[in-house]
């Protein structure tokens, strides 16, 4: 998750001229967003079990091809010529929430129809166990702190139609993005990999999940800069580490 800047009004007032379909549409996108991500904790912490003893190739394979295309969405749209597309087809107030469906219903479907793998990497025992828990317990609070920063509202799509004007959402270099650039993703690192029980199944949706977070990072800054500008510059001289304090 980037910061952006918000989406420009359209004509003289959003929540004026917003109909209630479109208020419908930006609302329905923002309920799949949250049922995305709550099934996703259903499913990484239920279904994501070890498969019985067998190849793990095939379903390594399905796996990293589901997330991809989940990841090619994510990136496609991220790109400014894309997004000029999508500006001819639906109103700009409505580009981030027609995003927030596509990738909310993509999500869905990655977390549904991911493979079972087989074997476990480990099962720590206590007190171990609460290390664990206590990992995957911050990187929730790191979720929370940036997306909280970045507007919930915005990320979700809701924010653009209630947009009077046209502002933009201010850089953030502060809290959370003042230990690291992307603390979004650096939360979800420490969620799927904190796992108390990591099995081979939770381990492949990890590390496909974050290296995909990685590599992404500099295309998204590159728009940042685009945004920005010199103020990103001293942000990235300011706050070193994009992800991962220390490493990356």
């Amino acid at each position: 998750m980037e910061q952006r800047p918000a989406v420009e009004s359209i004509g003289e007032s959003a929540n004026s001229s917003a109909s209630w379909s479109a208020i419908a549409f930006a609302w329905g996108g923002a309920v799949l967003f949250v049922a995305s991500l709550t099934f996703f904790l259903y499913a990484y912490l239920v279904r994501f079990a070890a498969a019985p003893p067998g190849s793990w190739f095939p379903p390594v394979a399905i796996d990293v091809a589901l997330f991809s295309l989940f990841a090619f969405h994510h990136s496609l749209f991220a790109r400014t010529p894309l997004k000029a597309q999508v500006r001819r087809l639906v109103p700009p107030a409505l580009e981030r929430s027609l995003y927030t469906w596509i990738a909310s219903a993509l999500f869905l479907m990655v977390c549904w129809q991911w493979q079972l793998v087989p074997g476990v990497l480990y099962r720590l025992d206590e007190p171990w166990r609460w290390l664990g828990y206590a990992v995957q317990t911050a990187g929730v609070l790191f979720v929370f702190l940036g997306s909280r920063a970045l507007d919930v509202l915005d990320l979700a799509g809701i924010r653009p139609l209630m947009q009077t004007r046209a502002d933009h959402v201010p850089l953030m270099t502060t809290g959370a993005f003042g230990v690291v650039r992307h603390p979004l993703y650096f939360g979800w690192t420490l969620l799927v990999f904190g796992s108390a029980d990591m099995t081979a199944t939770r381990a492949v949706f990890a590390i496909v999940s974050a290296g995909y977070c990685a590599a992404a990072i500099p295309w998204e800054e590159r728009g940042l800069v685009e945004v920005f500008g010199p103020a990103y510059e001293a942000y990235r001289r300011k706050v070193r580490w994009r992800m991962i304090p220390g490493l990356y």
